[in-house]
């Protein structure tokens, strides 16, 4: 047995990309006959590039974005190597040497370096403040930027720019996209989609410049701005180059191995040098460069069985087509996008709907294609470009409905899975073949989207191929798709629903989010972000006292108290007990205001006053100086209890709402919910004060209160149900409490009151409230469990200097 282990040959990846390592991903399918080592240089396993946006605009953490854990580094018996960039091949002796100076010996070697981004050779652009828009680092050194620049500008109107520009947005900043072209996205869109593009892009606060050329980065050694060719200039502190990318070959050059625009190989993926093969965006096959994520999986599956010396094709080259999610739009295009004479176009726009779609046919054969809004036929139209089908008239319906009427596809549709290859890709973020999908399905008895997310990959990203995947759901299960009871879990990271997570919490005395995870068997280890703030949640519903808040595992309003806005400044809201304030409260308010700069200072519907557009530094300031607790309008949470006059000050009052709506909300305040929770208080049943569109709303009468539940004024409008009527205060605030706790024990986490009463139903929610005597008093007494261990999160930041410098101190650009 050692003896065969010494004959295994030695791979080597240089490159920890999604194009490399989606080709070990085929070799370990096909052999094991390798010792695989992988160089990296950034310090992380193989993560996803294209939801970098995500993780610029906050919404994601690294860890959400990685693909291939270490463990499955491990797992696979692949030796990683990160933060080594190797700088050199000897393809005579067969070694790689890193720029550290360690050196490793290969049989096969695999070149995956990826691209580089374009930086325009204009005077200023190595000015600090000058970046890409690559990889992780790039994004951290934005984020750190945000918190210290107002202004940035983004040269570049493609996708890698326009998602950068979203995500600056979102830190806050005025954000400028700079385009050479006409048109956005113009080697993807026409101009119709690009317009329409452009305008939703406005919509969401990003400014563009088109038709201009930049001819200089200003600033002494940092960028303060922009010159443009007809002499006007553009502010910006932070300039994010995204004009392009071009093959990052460096090491090829360097070793002596043939290039062009990138690395030159053949139809098997073969460089000049023997045993040198190369895969992504650093190569070059046939003269073409490919950017986009199915080709360069294309290119793996051919060199995966190369190396494994099992009978291929050769890669002849890919059929681009593109499926993007840019902003929360979804754009197709494949073939010919532009129109000419030699054309006959077959087009639907539907601006009020914003949907688009064109279809170019040449001599009756499909050509092209470009949609907008609804990209539902992105596969069929992908693979009828491929085959240079003829159009039909029942291709036309299909494709544009029974009378042409419909826009975008009136009528029923066929399924386009049925003539979909094996090795067609559906998921394109991922590589995820058609073959991948059905085996899973047939051999693992997967029958839900999120446990072929879990098993294969597929719609993990951008979540594009979604409606595909249900369609090969239908294809291999047919009738019994349908019929199956089908158990949903909280997430695609686990089976296991919030019944038997909660049992197995108490039961079992779990008292983490990492214990629950390891003991239920999770099935993505590090969760996600549904679940992990479903799990803090639980896990603070019911052991109170024993676990310890994790902060990683909540939103980021409710990490940092406060609530984020759309420029990435905050809002704050102050406690006002009752509604109710006081002149020295409201010059405090106004103080504040003014010292930092309050952008917007609004009465809230919850009669609060909300300091809107405080930047993140400022925050703990702010707090201190007003004094004031925090009103937990950004939370899961009591937020407010909305009080009218009552019978202190109004002649139809007949009960004293102000007390009681303060007395209340002394009480609960701070408790955590499944979901936001409002209450309000009226003095007599004119209801003044909305009770009956509130979660907990009480009517004052002569003989007592009137108990409203389950109102929602939102979205979702729906009035209170009478849930009973008592005659004492006392009675009032146990029947408060009770309801409260057996919320929050029943209730699944984001689940509102409206629609956790609809799904229990209101008998039984009646008979565990108010019926039950004994049950009610036990909810009470837990619930007071709870309240007893809550604290002002303010105060505790203003308290905690270590809470301060990790997330409210401002980490400004350094110059040299």
């Amino acid at each position: 047995m050692e003896q065969s282990m010494n004959k295994r040959r030695k791979l080597v990846l240089i490159g920890n990309g999604m194009a490399g390592v989606n080709t070990l991903e085929q070799i370990l399918k096909l052999s094991k006959a390798f010792d695989i080592s992988v160089y990296g240089e950034e310090p992380y396993p193989n993560y996803n590039r294209i939801q970098l946006s995500y993780v610029l605009e906050g919404s994601k953490k690294i860890d959400d974005i990685i693909l291939n854990s270490r463990e499955w580094y491990e797992e696979n018996g692949i030796a990683l190597h990160t933060g080594a960039k190797v700088e050199f091949i000897d393809t005579e002796a067969k070694q790689i040497r890193t720029s550290a100076g360690v050196t490793a010996s290969y049989d096969v070697l695999i070149i995956a370096t990826g691209s580089k981004p374009f930086i325009l050779p204009v005077p200023g652009a190595n000015k600090q403040g000058v970046i890409g828009f690559r990889d992780i680092a790039d994004c951290e050194r934005m984020i750190e930027a945000s918190k210290a620049v107002k202004k940035a500008a983004v040269i570049g109107g493609g996708l890698l720019g326009l998602e950068a520009a979203k995500g600056l947005v979102q830190l806050g900043m005025e954000t400028t996209v700079v385009h050479l072209m006409d048109t956005l996205m113009e080697r993807q869109l026409d101009a119709t989609a690009a317009g329409m593009l452009k305008a939703e892009l406005e919509r969401q606060g990003i400014r563009f410049l088109m038709g201009t050329k930049t001819t200089e980065v200003l600033g002494d050694t940092h960028v303060s701005g922009l010159r443009f060719a007809d002499g006007t200039e553009l502010e910006a502190q932070l300039l994010v180059m995204s004009a392009g990318i071009v093959p990052n070959a460096e090491v090829a050059k360097a070793s002596g191995i043939e290039t062009g625009r990138g690395i030159l190989v053949n139809d098997y993926m073969e460089t000049s040098a023997p045993g040198v093969y190369a895969v992504g965006e650093c190569c070059e096959h046939r003269g073409v460069c490919y950017g986009l994520v199915a080709p360069l999986f294309e290119q793996g599956a051919v060199l995966a069985k190369t190396i494994c010396g099992v009978d291929t094709a050769p890669y002849k080259g890919s059929s681009v087509s593109t499926k993007l999610k840019i902003s929360g739009v979804d754009v197709f295009s494949a073939g010919e996008y532009l129109e000419n004479a030699g054309h006959r176009v077959l087009r639907v726009h539907d601006d009020w709907r914003g949907l688009y779609k064109k279809v170019l046919l040449r001599e009756k054969r499909i050509a092209g294609a470009v949609m907008y809004g609804d990209v539902t036929d992105a596969p069929l139209l992908t693979r009828l470009i491929k085959d240079g089908a003829e159009m039909t008239d029942e291709l036309y319906r299909q494709l544009f409905g029974g009378d042409g009427g419909g826009c975008c596809g009136g009528g029923a549709k066929a399924s386009v899975v049925d003539g979909m290859a094996d090795d067609e890709i559906v998921c394109g973020c991922n590589g995820v073949t058609k073959a991948d999908i059905v085996r899973v399905i047939q051999e693992d008895g997967l029958s839900t989207v999120d446990e072929i997310k879990v098993k294969t990959g597929a719609t993990r990203s951008c979540g594009g191929c979604k409606p595909l995947v249900e369609q090969l759901l239908q294809y291999v299960l047919g009738d019994g798709y349908e019929k199956q009871e089908k158990k949903q879990g909280i997430c695609g990271c686990t089976a296991h629903t919030r019944e038997e997570i909660v049992a197995a919490i108490r039961e079992k005395r779990l008292t983490s989010v990492r214990e629950v995870m390891m003991v239920m068997e999770w099935q993505q280890e590090e969760g996600c972000s549904k679940c992990r703030p479903a799990l803090n949640y639980y896990l603070g519903m019911i052991w109170p006292a024993e676990r310890e808040d994790e902060r990683d595992s909540r939103f980021v309003n409710e990490r940092l108290h406060a609530n984020i806005q759309k420029d990435g400044t905050y809002s704050v809201i102050p406690r006002m007990y009752g509604g109710v304030t006081t002149p020295e409260q409201l010059r405090q308010i106004a103080d504040v205001a003014d010292k930092y700069n309050a952008k917007m200072v609004k009465v809230t519907g919850g009669q609060r006053i909300d300091l809107l557009g405080i930047e993140k530094q400022h925050l703990p300031a702010v707090w201190e100086e007003l004094g004031m607790p925090s009103g937990y309008g950004y939370a899961k949470a009591l937020r407010t209890v909305k009080t009218c006059v009552g019978s202190q000050f109004c002649r139809f009052g007949t009960q004293d709402s102000v007390s009681m709506g303060i007395a209340l909300e002394k009480k609960f305040e701070r408790l955590w919910m499944p979901a936001k929770f409002k209450m309000a208080v009226n003095g007599c049943p004119r209801n003044c004060a909305e009770s009956g569109t509130k979660d907990l709303g009480i009517v004052g009468n002569d003989g007592g209160w009137e108990v409203y539940v389950g109102g929602n004024g939102g979205i979702k409008m729906k009035e209170a149900e009478l849930l009973c009527k008592v005659k004492t205060d006392e009675e009032l605030t146990e029947i408060c409490g009770a309801f409260i706790q057996y919320y929050r024990e029943t209730g699944n986490y984001a689940e509102r009151t409206s629609d956790w009463l609809e799904r229990l139903g209101m008998e039984q929610v009646c008979k565990a409230v108010v019926d039950d005597a004994a049950n009610r008093k036990q909810l009470a007494e837990r619930v007071e469990l709870a309240l007893a261990g809550l604290h002002d999160p303010w105060k505790e930041v203003l308290e905690s200097e270590k809470l301060q410098r990790e997330l409210y101190e401002a980490i400004k650009v350094k110059e040299k």
